[in-house]
């Protein structure tokens, strides 16, 4: 059987932990293959993106950590991306809409310039992009998908597209979302449940500044975030992803721009005002999802393709970008080894460096979903009770979120600051 390319990676999916991946092994010097679905020239994006900037903002943001800041910056692509639009934020405030509960996030508490950055997907996608079209060493295919996979003599991966082309190559590597058909076909076994929960996500503009603070509310149907975006204009602009139940989800979005800001600032309970004007309103089902493994012989799968969580600690991207820092340190290191890239022993130790981390976050996550759906009295005591309790332990507190920001932990080389000297 002859195959077209033989490259020494194929990574199918060219979203932003794909091209993350691809980018972080660029200087192996090996030839890597990305595939992307989407039809398009990919010099093209770049300024497709800045040309949209004008029209407003992308509705899918990702709420961006130290640590995925950190990864950005190794590969080059965070200078390029404070060329388009970044909104950090310094403070995030939480609340249960139920009770008393309240907890304050201070980045200046942590003698931090902000706790993260809030950044509009296509942006950061297409910084990556910029940076991928620097190294001759990435070919990007678009319009294509894997349809088949097969194991060749040599026992690489045989990768059969969609317009008639095989791939051969000692790994591949699945980045292609939640219902990634790579991992399927690479017969990847999943736990998988549905949130009962519809996210709901728009752009809004607000009355009052949003002051670089995140804000989420606990209601009782599920979580309301404001994740502020920075403006040129002087209007106060943020995004929010409402995460719901199905049928509230489906009546939310079923009303005008009108009605939908009236019951949108009076969920959020006027915190920042009267609600002034909605973009257009997405929704999205969540379900969580996390592979028994994310490895085989010749194979790995990485972000939302190997596990999906809830978005109320907006941690899935990030989660993702570390999954593609590990990966990449890994074959770096098996490189420097003259070991196999496909080799299963190589990849089991990605495996073992992320998948306690993302278990334990998808875990977390499925906790605090659970306890703030409960409403009973004794619960709900409990809980606020808890809440201004860890708001008034400082250490605790500062403790944790510097967890969430990438800042302590099992980190991979390219998600840690340069140490000072």
């Amino acid at each position: 059987m002859s195959t077209e390319l033989q490259p020494d990676i194929v990574i199918a999916g060219a979203g932003m932990v794909g091209v993350t991946l691809a980018n972080a092994l660029a200087e192996t010097g090996r030839q890597i293959v990305v595939l992307e679905q989407r039809e398009g020239d990919a010099s093209q994006l770049p300024a497709q993106v800045r040309a949209q900037q004008s029209d407003g903002y992308d509705s899918r943001v990702s709420a961006l950590t130290c640590a995925s800041q950190q990864i950005l910056v190794a590969l080059g692509a965070w200078e390029r991306m404070q060329q388009y639009r970044l909104s950090p934020y310094t403070d995030m405030d939480v609340w249960d809409g139920e009770g008393t509960g309240h907890i304050h996030f201070d980045s200046r508490e942590l003698h931090e310039n902000c706790l993260g950055h809030i950044v509009e997907n296509r942006v950061t996608l297409a910084a990556l992009y910029e940076v991928m079209l620097t190294h001759q060493n990435i070919q990007l295919i678009s319009g294509v998908s894997v349809t088949a996979l097969s194991e060749a003599e040599s026992g690489h991966r045989i990768v059969s597209l969609s317009d008639g082309r095989k791939l051969e190559a000692p790994l591949l590597v699945a980045a292609d979302g939640a219902m990634s058909r790579t991992r399927q076909l690479a017969s990847l076994p999943m736990w998988e449940w549905d949130y009962g929960h519809h996210a709901l996500v728009t752009t809004v503009e607000t009355e009052l500044p949003h002051r670089q603070t995140a804000w989420q509310r606990f209601t009782e149907d599920g979580p309301l975030a404001f994740l502020p975006l920075s403006s040129a204009d002087g209007r106060h602009y943020s995004s929010i992803v409402w995460s719901t139940s199905p049928m509230h989800a489906k009546q939310l979005q079923s009303l005008d721009d009108e009605a939908f800001c009236r019951a949108l600032e009076l969920a959020f309970e006027r915190k920042l005002g009267s609600v002034l004007w909605s973009d257009q309103r997405q929704l999205f089902p969540l379900r969580q999802r996390h592979a028994k493994y994310y490895v085989k012989e010749g194979f790995a799968a990485i972000g939302d393709a190997a596990h999906t969580i809830h978005p109320l600690a907006g941690q899935g991207v990030n989660l993702g970008l570390l999954d593609a820092a590990a990966l990449a340190d890994t074959l770096c290191d098996a490189a420097a080894r003259m070991e196999g890239w496909g080799d299963l022993r190589v990849l089991r130790r990605f495996q073992r460096s992320r998948r306690s981390d993302n278990l334990q976050m998808s875990a977390a996550m499925e906790g605090f979903k659970r306890l703030f759906n409960q409403q009973a009295p004794a619960i709900r005591l409990a809980r606020n009770l808890g809440m201004n309790l860890l708001d008034q332990l400082a250490p605790v507190k500062n403790h944790l979120v510097m967890d969430a920001m990438g800042l302590r932990g099992n980190l991979p080389p390219l998600a840690k600051r340069p140490v000072a000297r």
